[in-house]
C-alpha cells in the first residue's frame, strides 16, 4: 500500500485515557482493558465525550527493547480530575507528519514504516510521541480507517 505523508503542526488536545506498560508485538492483546476501563468511566461522566474516537499515544521516551509505554484512551473535550485508572493526558503539539490508513488493523504497521522510511529520506528525526487516531468502526475492513501521526524533532 502506498501512503501520503503530510507534514502539519499538530495541536494539543485532551485524551481520557489508561496508562500501559505493554510488551512489544502484544498491543492488540491489551488494549481492550484499558480502553473497556475509559469507556465506562466516560459513560459516568457524560458530557465530557462528544465525538471523540479511540487514541492510542506512544511514548518513546523511557520505553525499552521489550516493553512500550501506551496510553489508551478517547478524545475528549475537555480537562478533569483523575479517577481510578483513568486520567487526563494532553497529547503533545508541534511540527508532525502523518499518515492515513484505510483497511484493516492487522496492516496498519505499513503505516508506520512508510512515516520512518519518508522521516529517512527527508533527514527528519522522529520525536518522543507517536499515536494512532483510530476512526469510526466498520465490519468491512476495507472501510476502516486510521490516523498515524509521528511528532518530529
Amino acid at each position: 500500500m502506498k501512503y501520503e505523508i503530510k507534514s502539519f503542526i499538530a495541536k494539543a488536545e485532551f485524551i481520557a485515557a489508561v496508562h500501559a506498560r505493554v510488551p512489544r508485538g502484544r498491543v492488540g492483546q491489551y488494549f481492550g482493558a484499558s480502553l473497556d476501563k475509559v469507556w465506562q468511566f466516560l459513560r459516568r461522566n457524560p458530557g465530557l465525550r462528544t465525538d471523540g474516537h479511540n487514541f492510542f499515544l506512544y511514548h518513546h521516551v523511557g520505553c525499552d527493547a521489550q516493553f512500550l509505554s501506551i496510553d489508551f484512551g478517547v478524545q475528549v473535550v475537555r480537562s478533569f480530575e483523575q479517577q481510578e485508572d483513568v486520567c487526563c493526558v494532553t497529547t503533545p503539539a508541534g511540527e508532525a507528519v502523518m499518515a492515513l490508513h484505510r483497511g484493516s488493523y492487522d496492516k496498519l504497521p505499513a503505516a508506520h514504516t512508510a512515516i520512518h522510511d519518508w522521516c529517512r529520506d527527508n533527514n527528519r528525526i522522529i520525536g518522543d510521541f507517536s499515536w494512532e487516531v483510530y476512526g469510526d468502526w466498520n465490519n468491512d475492513t476495507s472501510k476502516l480507517e486510521t490516523t498515524v501521526v509521528y511528532l518530529l524533532r
